[in-house]
């Protein structure tokens, strides 16, 4: 399973379901639960960024970044190996303690351009017009939650700044990947732009992106990943 092969629900490790039929339910939002998840595996995640991630932000100048869930750490190494100065945000201290050293693992200065931060991203209020890029990467909420959660990660994005976010689309609950079937947690990129609003903002990329992959049986399909990425100006 790639790192891209999984969605945060809540809470706001990237754990949450992934592509796994016994993770494929509701699971609890807490601190414990995430401890625990990233506690009974020596590695969740392939430790690759996600490819929305590198496709969209690997032309941006380097700045301030907000990664939102940060997990084990590859959304928040690359850009800091490309000069970013990244703050990542995780409910998780074992996820964090892990993506720490594979920080250290990258090299002191990869290291060093790095806070690592616990919080609860349902709680939590970024510090506003402050980042150059923010990014939430499958972090998949109930539709309150996400119009609270997503209002405040995009009033933290600085002048000229870019806020981008990722996520299974609703047409992939009609696949044979297991996907929670609640609709109210999927969003379209037309969702999102609603959602943000249009003034103040310039829909850079607002798609369904299309990958293969295998599904639990073996067999090869179409799913679809919404990618939305929004400037400020």
């Amino acid at each position: 399973m790639t790192e891209n092969e999984r969605a945060a629900v809540a809470g706001v490790s990237r754990a949450a379901y992934g592509e796994h039929a016994d993770h494929a339910g509701p699971v609890r939002f807490d601190r414990a639960f995430w401890d625990e998840r990233y506690s009974s595996a020596h590695s969740l995640w392939s430790g690759n960024p996600n490819p929305s991630l590198v496709a969209e932000a690997d032309g941006l100048a380097p700045g301030a970044a907000l990664d939102a869930g940060a997990g084990e750490g590859a959304d928040a190494i690359w850009p800091a190996r490309r000069g970013w100065r990244v703050t990542a945000v995780d409910i998780s201290s074992v996820a964090l303690g892990r993506a720490a050293g594979h920080a250290a693992a990258a090299g002191v200065v990869v290291a060093d351009r790095i806070q690592w931060l616990r919080e609860d991203i349902l709680r939590w209020q970024p510090p506003e017009r402050t980042y150059d890029l923010v990014s939430a990467q499958y972090m998949h909420l109930p539709s309150e939650d996400r119009r609270s959660v997503y209002a405040r990660l995009a009033a933290a994005v600085a002048d000229l700044g870019t806020l981008l976010i990722v996520g299974h689309h609703p047409s992939d609950m009609q696949t044979t990947m297991p996907r929670p079937q609640q609709p109210d947690l999927f969003f379209t990129g037309d969702d999102l732009a609603a959602e943000l609003g249009g003034d103040g903002w310039e829909i850079v990329t607002k798609v369904a992106a299309p990958r293969e992959v295998t599904d639990p049986e073996g067999r090869q399909i179409t799913i679809h990943d919404t990618v939305f990425r929004a400037r400020r100006v």
